[in-house]
């Protein structure tokens, strides 16, 4: 038995940490020599159009859930209870939106990446815009604010300095994803999802029972800390309506515009795959908020009833349960969760990047280039870009609040892409001078209000960002619809095929039959959405279901 700050690491949890090294870094090798006798870049890139929907699934919720989200989320759970579980509780209507209108077009035009996509709906000018900002935003959010979050509570858990975990997790989850390619991000995504999800089950039993059930809990918090809408004055500055104007605005770019999250659904065997596997991910984002903010709230009632010492640093709040909530030996589990989490998303953005640049940038300078070597440069960019996020890291310890900070930085992104996407999709006037206009200014927009936000004790600036997101989008909007009708789009024979007459157009696709069919899974996944809502709305609506006595 080893102890690092005062924290006991027996030897079964240094078994369950290397079991777990052992088995995702091998089934990343093995996903690569598997591949090895085949060179096609499809097949690297997008595992050959071979996922199936529980695949897509999984993968989309644990590239979702990183470090970030874990920490961050006990912190929110311990200081505001559930409100910002919105996050989690939006996302569901926005992969139905996914699974109903995006996937299928991503699947009939066989595109490879997003930028493509935009290229085949408005010109090659927006395919490079959103190119150089998808690489951008992927190492950026989803790796260098995994890695130094993941880092921070490997340091408070087990005494390793943080520089040596980001280099560390930073090599052998760049080594399985060089060599295998998105195949071998999917299968240990699938297993990573297992590994996280069983983890934090545990540790929100625990807690529970060690507060005394539900009935404890809600007897030593304020009843307001277990319900997600809240009002302008709420500590956790988060009101209902900023989240009803803001989240569609950044929900649709993360969940059907960005590439580190939807190459999993366009790597889908067929199209009931690729509509199928959203909505899977779309019943698991229920979880989080059980398993990921509840715990924080749990450990806010233990220091009330005197169980525990009240958080110096809300911050610790994750690595606080982890040591005092588990029994010996099952440290290990936590922690092989919390890499889980970490590895699943840095691994996801790096093959995103690959993808972007050897397609989006590299094939268009080169357009001859074969498979074989279109592979090697996806594996080079995979290894600059996580030597740059590495190197950017550093940067990210500025921020005031890492998961919030995460949020803004989205808020500022997302508009001018989830315009195009959205007003590309279902307005057929849009057009490709109108699109390049609205990707180019919105962004500069963006830019301008995050420096503003950022350096808000300088400027004043006090407009929450979920509603600087719908703010923006409403701009980029206007923007979009007069240059659209000032510069008509000449359609192609293919780009007119990538705008539905109407909405229920998408629903003409007959799918599975029974359980299986998408369109009665996505109307279960909306009925379970807006039940929930409704259940932990407020205090009285909790009354009202007997949660609260």
């Amino acid at each position: 038995m080893n102890s690092l700050l005062g924290i006991r690491i027996e030897t079964a949890d240094i078994i369950v940490i290397a079991i777990y090294f052992i088995l995702i870094v091998g089934i990343g090798l093995w996903s690569g020599i598997k591949r090895r006798g085949n060179q096609k870049s499809s097949d690297y890139f997008l595992a050959g159009g071979s996922l199936t929907w529980p695949l897509i699934g999984l993968a989309l919720f644990s590239t979702n859930i990183s470090t970030i989200h874990m920490v961050g989320f006990a912190e929110e759970g311990y200081v505001n209870g559930l409100a910002h579980g919105n996050f989690e509780w939006m996302a569901p209507f926005l992969l139905i939106v996914l699974a109903l209108f995006f996937a299928p077009f991503y699947l009939r035009s066989r595109v490879t990446t997003l930028p493509d996509f935009l290229e085949q709906r408005y010109c090659g000018n927006c395919r490079n815009w959103l190119a150089f900002l998808s690489i951008i935003s992927a190492i950026f959010i989803h790796i260098c604010f995994s890695l130094y979050t993941g880092a921070v509570v490997i340091k408070s858990i087990f005494g390793i300095n943080i520089w040596i975990s980001i280099i560390a997790i930073a090599l052998l989850t760049g080594l399985y994803t060089i060599i295998g390619g998105l195949l071998a991000v999917v299968l240990t995504s699938a297993l990573q999802t297992v590994i996280l999800l069983a983890g934090s089950i545990v540790i929100t039993l625990v807690a529970l029972h060690k507060v005394g059930g539900w009935e404890g809990l809600v007897a030593n918090v304020d009843p307001v800390k277990l319900t997600v809408l809240r009002g302008p004055d709420d500590a956790a500055n988060l009101p209902w309506l900023s989240v009803l104007l803001g989240y569609p605005v950044i929900g649709l770019w993360y969940w059907c515009a960005d590439q580190t999250i939807v190459q999993r659904v366009l790597g889908a065997k067929d199209e009931n795959h690729a509509r199928v596997g959203p909505l899977f991910a779309g019943f698991l984002k229920v979880l989080p908020v059980f398993i990921f903010f509840l715990p924080g709230t749990v450990y806010l009632a233990l220091t009330r009833q005197g169980v525990f010492e009240p958080l110096s640093d809300t911050k610790e709040c994750y690595a606080s349960a982890i040591m005092n909530l588990l029994p010996p030996g099952w440290t290990g589990l936590m922690a092989a969760a919390l890499l889980a989490a970490l590895m699943s998303t840095v691994s996801g953005a790096l093959n995103s990047i690959a993808t972007l640049f050897s397609y989006d940038l590299y094939k268009r300078w080169k357009p001859q280039t074969p498979d074989r070597r279109l592979i090697f440069i996806g594996q080079l960019a995979t290894a600059i870009a996580m030597a740059v996020a590495v190197v950017c890291t550093r940067y990210v310890e500025k921020f005031p609040t890492l998961y919030q900070g995460a949020n803004a930085v989205i808020c500022y992104l997302a508009p001018p892409i989830t315009t195009v996407f959205a007003l590309g999709v279902f307005w057929k006037k849009a057009s490709s001078r109108a699109a390049l206009s609205t990707l180019v200014s919105g962004s500069l927009m963006g830019l301008m209000v995050f420096l503003l936000d950022i350096n808000r004790d300088y400027t004043g600036w006090k407009i929450p960002f979920m509603y600087s997101a719908f703010y923006l989008l409403v701009l980029c909007v206007i923007n979009m619809v007069i240059l659209s009708l000032v510069y008509p789009h000449e359609h192609t024979a293919q780009s007119i095929k990538l705008v539905w007459k109407n909405p229920i157009e998408s629903l003409h696709f007959q799918g599975w039959s029974g359980l299986g069919n998408y369109k009665l899974l996505a109307a279960l996944l909306f009925a379970v959405m807006i039940f929930l809502y409704v259940v932990f709305a407020n205090e009285s609506t909790l009354s009202f279901f007997h949660l609260i006595k």
